[in-house]
């Protein structure tokens, strides 16, 4: 029964510091991703390269990060661009976000893009993107012959203005 009383209190002391624990490999030699301000969303990933690595503008590269998760179901890892990698350097990720879904257990790679026109170096450890774990829904589709209206209606890109 202690041991029942035990993880109950851990639960909800997780709860109600808003964390969950989430499984993790690390073979980088680099810290866990982490936090960096007390109310950030997404936690910096560092490349985990044996060689620098040089990127000609506009090419496309998949970097490993040694990291490999087990996400509880129904949450999911998004991958994001670094603002100061982009403003900076313009340095992307082609599929922004990038989705890692629960059952998914290979390493994270960040499938990173050079917009510059410049060479981009990236080097053992350099923190290259961002990963956002969040919550989302499961749907189920209910196939109607009508949708109710609303004020939008049917207009698309641009329609509500500048």
């Amino acid at each position: 029964m202690i041991g029942i009383g035990n993880c109950l209190q851990s639960h909800l002391s997780n709860l109600i510091s808003n964390k969950m624990e989430i499984k993790i490999i690390n073979t980088s030699g680099h810290p866990l991703p982490k936090y960096e301000t007390a109310h950030a969303a997404g936690m910096d990933l560092r490349a985990s390269i044996t060689e620098e690595i040089v990127m000609k503008p506009l090419q496309r590269l998949l970097v490993p990060t040694g990291l490999f998760i087990e996400l509880p179901v129904g949450y999911e890892a998004q991958i994001r661009p670094r603002s100061g990698l982009a403003y900076k350097h313009g340095i992307s990720i082609v599929n922004s976000p990038g989705t890692i879904d629960a059952d998914y257990r290979g390493e994270i790679k960040v499938l990173l893009v050079n917009l510059s026109d410049t060479d981009f170096k990236i080097v053992n450890g350099d923190r290259i993107a961002q990963m956002v774990v969040a919550k989302h829904e499961t749907v189920s589709w209910q196939p109607v012959t009508e949708l109710s209206g609303t004020a939008r209606g049917d207009g698309g890109y641009g329609h509500t203005g500048k």
